[in-house]
């Protein structure tokens, strides 16, 4: 460990200053860096749809130099609600930044909040909509992640539903590839998403499949009502007792010599059927 990591761990007890104005500091830009209780946002959607949606922000680092554009209605907006804004090097953002993505903003927030599988149902009951839930089972990229809940947000579904293991959680990157919807759509973080799949049936939730074997194409699949649409991870596609746990399988028909879609690609063609059925 370096000597600058060992100071920060020793910084990262620091109680906080008062966040009574927006303040530019880059004397202690890193006092927060190691905190265990702080997660990064990394980019200007991302760390602006965080504001806009309330979350608990601890504090934003933004680039040196002139603000323009989006940084200055971030700032503008940091300054409404008291959050603590800090400037520093483009290097230093380097450096802390885990997607290099940064956009010259990263912020630190309170790690987000997973959803209970009842809290997605209730807010369905709360519209007085049918249920309509994405699981996915096994996806590992942030991109895609990040991609499927941007498109979960876009299709007004209720919630996202992942596995706690061998599945990506929700982090900077996806945060950064959901540019912002992170902060809109519900995700559950279940132990078991087979024993999920029967939970929802019994609540009277089909529960579609998505696959090359499925007997119908989805534009061909009756996809109205209370439904689950399964994704699959992004190599092995679903597992052997998810498919089997399903109501149905749908297809995406391919005409080009490319075997298969990209999950989040897939995922969005079959999201959007999905709405339209449920639009008529």
């Amino acid at each position: 460990m370096s000597n600058f990591e060992k100071k920060d761990y020793k910084r990262a007890g620091v109680k906080p200053k008062r966040r009574s104005e927006v303040k530019f500091n880059d004397r202690e830009e890193h006092k927060d860096d190691l905190r265990e209780d702080l997660d990064k946002l990394e980019g200007r959607n991302s760390v602006l749809e965080a504001i806009k949606a309330g979350r608990t922000i601890n504090k934003i680092i933004v680039q040196k130099g002139e603000k323009e554009g989006s940084i200055r209605h971030i700032i503008a907006l940091a300054r409404e609600r008291g959050i603590v804004v800090q400037e520093t090097d483009r290097s230093n953002l380097d450096k802390i930044s885990t997607t290099h993505a940064h956009q010259g903003i990263i912020a630190y927030v309170s790690f987000k909040d997973y959803v209970e599988v009842d809290d997605i149902l209730e807010s369905a009951q709360s519209k007085g909509e049918d249920p309509y839930i994405i699981i996915l089972d096994g996806i590992t990229d942030a991109y895609n992640l990040g991609s499927i809940l941007r498109t979960a947000d876009a299709v007004g579904a209720h919630g996202v539903i992942i596995p706690k293991r061998r599945a990506i959680g929700l982090n900077a990157a996806v945060s950064k590839a959901s540019a912002g919807a992170i902060e809109y759509v519900p995700v559950a973080r279940v132990t078991n998403i087979s024993q999920t799949i029967e939970y929802l049936k019994r609540r009277n939730i089909w529960v579609v499949g998505t696959d090359l074997s499925g007997e119908k194409s989805f534009f061909q699949s009756d996809l109205k009502g209370p439904v689950a649409l399964v994704i699959g991870s992004e190599g092995e596609g679903m597992g052997k007792l998810v498919t089997e746990k399903c109501d149905f399988i749908v297809n995406i028909p391919m005409k080009g010599k490319i075997s298969s879609l990209n999950a989040a690609v897939a995922g969005a063609i079959i999201m959007y059927e999905i709405q339209r059925q449920r639009n008529f």
